[in-house]
């Protein structure tokens, strides 16, 4: 499915014995894990202990999303810690590409925060809807692109090669990326879906949290995909 962490079943299970969730402030609580985010990014960015950060974060980030995933009453606590860990990957990461290629990194800041806000503004207006027969068609490529992935990480685990299309820049490699780009930001569309409904349906406040952090998980993808398109591009 687009984004495992943000679905309908998880707003549904969660019983709600006062306040309730509203979309402003999950949107307001994206924007704070945002900037954590960042923080712990500069942080990370050209610390010599970078490439140490780098598995802290990963692995720290996914144990974290794990227990976020099983316990989302827990989010308020769990989705800044998330957050900085994030933070710590990106960071790493994102110094290695700017050290390779200057300015990239505010090139992919900009695209990124561009798209989330052109999503946003989309979804809004009633631009792009996440009907059915759209989240059908998004849950299928973003299937799709996970199996891909995978198939990638094993073969390089077992047999010391990636394929072209995602590590090469060849024309076909470019649009690859590109269209992984579309779905990662189309993801964005069906998140907004799922919390409009979780608001309307009476979530606990609670789950303003949790559905910042499942932004957070589809804004992370998205800010990794722009960054492998954009160095695909600048070696050419």
């Amino acid at each position: 499915m687009p984004n495992p962490v943000l679905n309908c079943d998880i707003f549904a299970e969660a019983s709600s014995r006062g306040e309730v969730m509203t979309v402003g402030g999950a949107i307001q609580k994206t924007f704070l894990l945002a900037l954590l985010c960042f923080a712990a990014a500069w942080f990370s960015w050209g610390n010599p202990s970078a490439l140490m950060l780098m598995p802290v974060g990963i692995f720290g980030g996914l144990v974290v999303a794990l227990v976020i995933c099983f316990k989302p009453a827990w989010a308020p606590v769990l989705s800044p810690v998330y957050a900085l860990l994030e933070g710590l990957f990106l960071g790493a990461v994102s110094s290695f590409f700017e050290k390779e290629m200057e300015g990239i990194l505010i090139q992919t800041l900009g695209l990124t925060g561009g798209v989330f806000f052109a999503m946003l503004g989309a979804y809004q207006m009633n631009l792009i809807q996440p009907t059915r027969k759209f989240a059908g068609i998004v849950t299928g490529a973003t299937a799709g692109i996970a199996l891909f992935y995978l198939a990638n990480m094993i073969a390089r685990a077992f047999f010391g090669t990636s394929f072209s299309v995602i590590a090469g820049n060849s024309g076909i490699a470019i649009l690859f990326s590109g269209f992984v780009c579309v779905i990662a930001a189309l993801n964005l569309i069906i998140d907004f879906g799922v919390i409009e409904q979780g608001a309307d349906a009476g979530a606990p406040k609670y789950m303003e949290w949790y559905s910042a952090f499942g932004l957070l998980v589809t804004i992370v993808w998205l800010y990794l995909e722009i960054l492998r398109l954009l160095s695909k591009l600048r070696k050419r």
